[in-house]
């Protein structure tokens, strides 16, 4: 009988997708890895929108400001493109189309791939509810921060990064609250619902994809450790 494949839940961050422009490198790339890992693991992708999501917001809002549904609305598609990206390079091994409801349970072989769903919730909680209906233990968000920080380490020189650290702490550190567009590690209410079913996250650099490997193979790297 064949051995079963881990089931791996991946919060995609948009940022590392399309950074200025879209990086066709690193999508190279994260094909490359993601067949490489084809035979001992299953995948659930869920696209972030990232920069290209935040600046859609800020130019809308610049116009005119409204609900913040409205904007919400506007980070979904976002996503939404940057999942069809993805479904896009990964097309002859990925379920098809992208599927963005977590409720409705999918078959598939090896890749499934999501993108925002409701307003009001962000990707990063899409991916916990992906783990909490399809039975995995672990969110993985590949973003382009390798560590969590105990504060800002754009604005302080002295932030110190955090390797391993609570649910508890961590929702001291940001907070509450969560809005379309915000930069933020892991989604306020994406982590408290992910400390409710017991649920833990790894944020690392998704660019250092060989950083990636290591973790799935159980050796050491580099990342922080949530519950």
């Amino acid at each position: 009988m064949a051995k079963q494949r881990r089931l791996i839940i991946l919060s995609l961050g948009g940022s590392i997708i399309v950074p200025d422009a879209i990086d066709a490198n690193f999508l190279r790339e994260f094909r490359s890895a993601t067949l490489s890992l084809l035979q001992k693991y299953k995948f659930i992708i869920v696209c972030g929108g990232g920069k290209v999501c935040r600046d859609y917001i800020a130019a809308a809002k610049a116009v005119h400001v409204f609900d913040d549904q409205v904007y919400d609305q506007l980070g979904i598609k976002v996503t939404e493109a940057n999942a069809q990206l993805i479904l896009s390079i990964l097309h002859d091994v990925a379920h098809s189309p992208i599927h963005p409801d977590y409720r409705k349970i999918v078959d598939f072989s090896d890749i499934l791939i999501g993108c925002g769903f409701l307003p009001g919730t962000s990707t990063d909680f899409d991916a916990v509810k992906f783990a909490e209906h399809y039975g995995a233990d672990t969110v993985i968000n590949l973003s382009n921060i390798a560590f969590v920080y105990n504060k800002d380490p754009k604005k302080h020189t002295d932030a110190k990064k955090i390797e391993r650290i609570s649910w508890k702490e961590f929702r001291k550190l940001v907070g509450g609250e969560w809005k379309a567009g915000m930069s933020l590690p892991f989604d306020p209410i994406a982590s408290t619902h992910a400390e409710q079913l017991g649920i833990k996250v790894v944020i690392m650099d998704g660019r250092n994809l060989p950083n990636f490997r290591h973790y799935l193979e159980g050796k050491r790297f580099q990342g922080t450790v949530i519950g």
